[in-house]
């Protein structure tokens, strides 16, 4: 169960990474990256699966309401990630708002892992 969770684990810091990373890249020309749309599903699943393996561990405890907020404001990343890459896919410009949100709402979701 550690390999598994350690894995699970480290696929997550990369999800993280991916978002982030695209978001700091494309600062001063805010736009989505393919990297970003990746990372947030890298994100979503690498986190339910670490939910699944924590609970079916000994220690069997997450904290609910810290867990539901995560998995909502990546959501919001998810989602504001799949709107900028359809508007690239389109030839249309991403507007800054949406760009800043992937990697802002990523940059939330780091903070409330590392802060609650």
């Amino acid at each position: 169960m550690d390999v598994a969770h350690s894995a699970a684990l480290f696929l997550h810091i990369l999800g993280a990474a991916a978002l982030v990373g695209g978001w700091f890249a494309t600062y001063r020309r805010p736009t989505v990256l393919q990297v970003q749309l990746w990372g947030a599903w890298v994100q979503l699943v690498t986190g339910v699966l670490l939910v699944g393996l924590i609970e079916m561990g000994e220690d069997g405890h997450v904290n609910n309401v810290k867990i539901t907020v995560k998995l909502v404001v990546l959501v919001g990343a998810l989602v504001a990630a799949i709107l900028g890459r359809r508007k690239v896919k389109a030839g249309q410009e991403v507007s800054v708002g949406l760009a800043h949100a992937v990697g802002g709402l990523a940059l939330l979701n780091i903070a409330i892992a590392v802060f609650w």
